[in-house]
C-alpha cells in the first residue's frame, strides 16, 4: 500500500468495535490502536499512585507519560480501570495530550486502524474510512456477561446493564469530544450480527472506498 490508510472506528462500549478493529488491522496490514487504552493508562497510573481521579494536574502528567508502545491490555482491561478511565476522559487537557499522541500514531506508515469514541469526529476527522459500530445496551450487557462467565467469573446482568447505560451517558454527554457518529461515518449495528458478519460488512465498505480512491 503506497498511501497512508486511516480507518476510524467509533462506538459505545461493548459494541464489538475492538474485535472488529483487530480483524481489520490484521487483514489490511495496518497499525492498530485502541485509544481507550490510552485513557485507561492514565486512570491506572492514578490508581497505582493512590491519587484521586479528579486530580486534573496528576492526570495531565500521567497522560504525558503514556507510551503507546507499552499499553498492556491484560492489565488495563480490568473493569475498575475502565470505570476510572471514563472519569478522567472528561478532562479537556488530558484529551488534548492524548489526541496529539493518537494523531502521531495515525500518520505512521502504512497507516492505522484506530478505535475509540471520537476518532472520526476529533482525532482523525480526515480518515479515509469512518465506521460507527453500535448495538443495543441490552445486547452489549449480554455480551459482557458472557465474556465474564467464559473466564469463570460471575456477574449480575442488571448491574452490567446499568453500568453500560451510565457509561454511555458519560461518554455521550461530556462537553469535550462527546461520543457521536461523524457526519460521514458508515453505521454498523451489530445487535443481530456475529463478528464474522460485522467483519465482512466492514470489509465491503472499506474495499469500496479503496476501489474509488484507486480510480481517482
Amino acid at each position: 500500500m503506497t498511501r497512508l490508510l486511516t480507518i476510524a472506528i467509533d462506538g459505545p462500549a461493548g459494541a464489538g468495535k475492538g474485535t472488529l478493529a483487530r480483524r481489520l488491522a490484521d487483514h489490511y496490514r495496518l497499525n492498530l490502536l485502541d485509544t481507550g487504552l490510552t485513557y485507561r493508562a492514565v486512570a491506572y497510573a492514578l490508581i497505582q499512585h493512590a491519587l484521586p481521579l479528579d486530580n486534573v494536574s496528576a492526570a495531565e502528567t500521567a497522560a504525558r507519560q503514556v507510551d503507546l508502545a507499552k499499553l498492556d491490555r491484560s492489565v488495563l482491561s480490568a473493569h475498575a480501570v475502565g470505570e476510572a478511565a471514563s472519569k478522567v476522559a472528561v478532562f479537556p487537557t488530558v484529551r488534548r495530550i492524548l489526541v496529539e499522541k493518537q494523531r502521531a500514531f495515525a500518520t505512521t506508515p502504512p497507516g492505522a486502524v484506530l478505535d475509540g469514541r471520537d476518532i472520526g469526529t476529533v482525532v482523525c476527522p480526515d480518515a479515509d474510512i469512518k465506521l460507527y459500530v453500535t448495538a443495543s445496551a441490552e445486547v452489549r450487557a449480554r455480551r459482557r456477561l458472557a465474556e465474564i462467565e467464559s473466564i469463570g467469573g460471575t456477574a449480575d446482568f442488571t448491574e452490567i446493564l446499568a453500568d453500560i447505560v451510565r457509561r454511555d451517558e458519560r461518554d455521550m454527554g461530556r462537553a469535550d469530544s462527546p461520543l457521536k457518529p461523524a457526519a460521514d461515518a458508515h453505521l454498523l449495528d451489530t445487535s443481530e450480527m456475529a463478528i464474522e458478519a460485522a467483519f465482512l460488512a466492514a470489509m465491503a465498505i472499506i474495499d469500496d472506498v479503496l476501489a474509488k480512491r484507486d480510480k481517482a
